[in-house]
């Protein structure tokens, strides 16, 4: 599909074109695709992934932002009858249109990596696995442990969501323009079971974000400063055994969702009545 007449890359939009071939049958073979299969490709650019994805699955939507990319694709969709090509931003496409089970496939444009991410995660009910090429400092703050200047934010949220591996770096010689950045893929599954209730869910994100929202800060006084109750706090810390001065990038997964439990428990039980 991806030929010598195709569209020139316009740099605001982020546009690093994939060219090896090699690489798209890698991502799909990462992805296990299946003629069962229904995969969400978001930014299919020139069409060289989507080729790959059009011979493997049983039906692509693929959501392209630029007008004159999606005319160029449209002309040679004839190629393709299992392809739905739509032109539409991906941050307000309608997820919740795709069939329960589809596979996200993509090379998300790397300037808006994050937003799709947390966007994908929220609609993860919906999405199996994802396999997706992004900026190499993107995939490893996917996978980033505690305790390390790539854990995050975006790494507890993810790693609650998914189960998440680094599959394979990407060489810019495989794309035009060549991109600045490194570039790598990943694998996320999506996990069935929820740790915390839809409720808890929303508290954890706040809790998550207030945590790193002063990263230099400990815990306490970070969560103070965005508006949680100090005593509270140290009385959930307490309970964890953690120190008082313990830094939010400390602690893990686990810890985060405990401390979210705590908070939430203590934020609704009555208070104690104490002898007069």
């Amino acid at each position: 599909m991806e030929i010598s007449d195709s569209p020139a890359a316009i740099k605001r939009l982020g546009q690093n074109f994939l060219i090896d071939s090699n690489i798209a049958r890698k991502i799909v073979a990462l992805a296990e695709i299946t003629p069962a299969d229904h995969v969400l490709e978001i930014g299919p650019g020139r069409g060289i992934l989507t080729n790959a994805l059009c011979r493997a699955a049983g039906r692509v939507t693929a959501v392209e932002l630029d007008p004159r990319l999606h005319a160029y694709l449209s002309e040679r969709q004839s190629d393709f009858p299992n392809l739905n090509l739509v032109l539409d931003d991906a941050l307000q496409f309608p997820f919740e249109s795709l069939s329960v089970g589809t596979v996200v496939v993509a090379n998300l444009p790397y300037y808006l990596s994050t937003p799709l991410l947390f966007r994908l995660l929220d609609q993860r009910d919906r999405f199996s696995r994802m396999v997706l090429m992004l900026q190499e400092e993107v995939a490893d703050r996917l996978v980033a442990k505690p305790n390390s200047s790539d854990y995050g934010v975006l790494s507890i949220m993810a790693q609650y969501a998914a189960e998440i591996g680094k599959a394979f770096r990407v060489s810019a010689q495989c794309f035009r323009p060549r991109p600045e950045v490194g570039s790598a893929v990943v694998l996320l599954r999506t996990k069935e079971r929820r740790e915390l209730t839809r409720d808890e869910e929303a508290k954890f994100a706040v809790l998550v974000k207030a945590a790193f929202a002063h990263r230099r800060k400990t815990l306490v006084n970070s969560l103070r400063a965005e508006g949680h109750d100090q005593k509270l706090v140290l009385e959930a810390l307490e309970s964890l055994n953690l120190s008082p001065t313990v830094r939010g990038e400390v602690l893990s997964l686990a810890q985060f969702i405990d401390l979210t439990r705590l908070l939430v428990k203590s934020c609704t039980s009555p208070p104690v009545e104490r002898d007069r």
